[in-house]
């Protein structure tokens, strides 16, 4: 098994980074391996809502000239997802942004290729607003019929300068739980494979109402 942990943070040794570290060290204890992908400072443009991703089905974006389509790729190769992002003005980052647009979008027009996958968010955070960036990170993934991991309190960690969250206590706890929690069912899908069957949605009538037909 497999999780990818996607850090939204231009800042590559972030708080954010040191939270997810600290789930996919956990993951890594139960023989889960892990990669944490950058994508924070890159130049990642926001969707076109072209909708060329519903006409192609190539599980790719029609973007080409950045990343994306690698960290997509890879998002949909793992078994869990595991999103960070800093807390800018109450949310997730630019860059954040754009992969949940652009992944979001070429996942589902391709068949939900996100669906039955674990996923969780965290947020490193000043003070306040972190909750609804791990609100907007976890919106992609109910949209994409994923299973959402929990904790023993929101995923977030508290830290301004670069290392600060470290001492959060309470936080670095919060992402070994999260770790915890997410091997475990992440065993537990993996337990059930062939046995239980992912449901049957008629995900082509759902297309119909998302598939962009012109920019607004």
């Amino acid at each position: 098994m497999k999780v990818i942990a996607i850090n939204g943070s231009p800042r590559k040794e972030s708080n954010t980074h040191l939270l997810l570290k600290r789930v996919c060290d956990r993951l890594e204890k139960h023989s889960i391996e892990t990669e944490i992908v950058q994508i924070g400072g890159k130049p990642l443009r926001g969707c076109l809502a072209c909708g060329k991703c519903f006409e192609n089905q190539d599980r790719q974006c029609v973007i080409k000239n950045d990343a994306m389509n690698d960290v997509i790729a890879k998002m949909i190769a793992a078994d869990g997802i595991l999103l960070g992002s800093p807390t800018y003005f109450s949310d997730v980052s630019a860059e954040m942004k754009a992969l949940i647009d652009r992944a979001g979008y070429v996942t589902l027009a391709n068949g939900s290729l996100l669906a039955g996958k674990v996923g969780a968010a965290v947020s490193a955070v000043r003070r306040a607003g972190s909750q609804h960036t791990i609100n907007s990170m976890n919106h992609l993934f109910t949209i994409s019929q994923m299973i959402i991991v929990g904790s023993s309190y929101w995923n977030m960690g508290y830290g301004a300068k670069p290392g600060e969250t470290e001492l959060d206590v309470e936080g670095m706890q919060t992402m070994d739980n999260l770790g915890e929690n997410m091997a475990w069912l992440l065993k537990c899908i993996e337990h059930a494979k062939g046995a239980v069957a992912l449901p049957q949605t008629d995900r082509s009538k759902q297309m119909s109402f998302i598939r962009p037909e012109t920019a607004s």
